[in-house]
């Protein structure tokens, strides 16, 4: 049996200015974000100047991790214990993680066909709930109908907070990913779009919610050397009623990130390449369903996601059996139980939230899932291609025999 060789884990090197620039924060040994010598910006400062700019917006700051910096947004917004919180049914543990971290409750919506949030079902959960917050997941880079969706949230005054681990670089009518709610969380998980092993974003127009975000992430009273901020006179209350939460970036991860940031339009050209070529492929093959992706939504992808329609549980556990003898780590969300980073609503039994979910049963019930590292090239698409092939023709054979 032929076998995929290359990790689906396996990252790009780090650039050699990211490396040089690293080493000399280093040699300085100012590794802390606040600790500058005279006349110093310092890395992760100019790292959010040159993230806020990248999205248009005026004010962006650098955290601990992408679950840190949706904590963040939430209490910065003004989240109470006990407050309800919407949030998409299909999504990753971090984002329901990082409500019930800040004190709030998640309230699961239901999903569409193509696995993003139904807008009917967020007015329904809305209104059912009372909930004044939603947590809006661009999950594994799928755009919904953002139209749609803040018309609902603007017509019942929830405030909506951005999970754009996956979508960093989108757009949806021209308008970046992150710039619809009041704020927009990133990650820099070594897996996501820019590398630095963990790490996150948070951007922002609303001058209060950045106050509260800045002292809540442990700025102590050092709000004035942050360059994509609000002007340090206008902290005088803010800095003395927000607790200080410690969640930081350091200087040494934001020098990693500034040259990948620079690199990601190409970044994002590279990658689309790769989900065009897995994308045309998986499309003449019998029994996948792609995702059909809105005309409106600009995506990066660095993954792709397809259904096994009509396929029982069984028959799909068979296949994702022979792509992993395949060398292929095709991920399940149908599968009963979690795995490595794949998991399902139902089971985060710490959820008290009882809402039926139909859609997205049905839907991730045969949705699998594969990452596209930059590591691959075109010719490895082909081969993955014909690897899941080889995996589905093994499993109509066998169902043929049982039958």
């Amino acid at each position: 049996m032929h076998r995929f060789a290359k990790s689906f884990t396996q990252q790009e090197a780090i650039p050699d200015t990211a490396i040089d620039a690293a080493v000399a924060v280093m040699r300085s040994g100012r590794l802390h974000r606040y600790n500058l010598a005279e006349g110093e910006q310092g890395e992760t400062a100019l790292l959010e100047q040159e993230f806020a700019a990248s999205l248009g917006v005026p004010y962006a700051m650098a955290c601990a991790s992408g679950g840190y910096a949706l904590q963040l947004a939430l209490r910065a917004c003004g989240l109470e214990a006990g407050d309800k919180v919407l949030c998409n049914a299909f999504t990753l543990s971090p984002v329901p993680g990082s409500i019930v971290a800040a004190g709030g409750e998640p309230v699961l919506v239901d999903i569409l066909d193509d696995t993003t949030v139904d807008p009917a079902d967020l007015a329904r959960a809305a209104d059912e709930s009372g909930a004044r917050f939603f947590m809006l997941s661009h999950m594994r880079g799928h755009i919904g109908d953002m139209s749609a969706i803040m018309q609902v949230c603007d017509s019942r005054d929830i405030t909506v907070i951005e999970d754009c681990a996956h979508t960093m670089g989108a757009s949806y009518d021209g308008k970046p990913s992150g710039t619809f709610g009041m704020v927009g969380c990133f990650s820099t998980q070594t897996y996501k779009h820019i590398n630095s092993g963990e790490g996150g974003l948070l951007a922002c127009s609303d001058d209060e919610v950045m106050r509260r975000a800045i002292i809540l992430s442990g700025s102590y009273m050092l709000y004035d050397r942050h360059l994509a901020a609000p002007d340090a006179a206008s902290f005088d209350v803010t800095r003395l009623m927000t607790p200080n939460m410690s969640g930081r970036m350091d200087n040494l991860r934001a020098a990693i990130l500034r040259p990948q940031l620079a690199e990601m339009q190409q970044r994002k050209i590279r990658w689309n390449s790769l989900y065009s070529c897995m994308e045309s492929g998986l499309k003449a093959l019998n029994d996948i369903s792609l995702i059909e992706r809105s005309p409106r939504e600009y995506f990066v992808g660095s993954s792709i996601q397809f259904g096994l329609e009509g396929w029982e549980k069984g028959d799909i556990s068979r296949f994702i059996a022979g792509c992993e003898a395949r060398g292929l780590p095709v991920k399940w969300y149908g599968n009963p139980l979690p795995e490595d980073y794949t998991s399902r609503y139902d089971s985060w039994a710490y959820l008290s939230d009882s809402r039926t979910l139909p859609n997205a049963d049905h839907v991730l019930s045969t949705l699998c899932d594969l990452r596209l590292p930059l590591t691959f090239e075109q010719s490895d698409c082909e081969s993955i291609v014909m690897l899941i092939e080889a995996s589905l023709n093994d499993s109509r054979t066998l169902l043929s025999i049982e039958s």
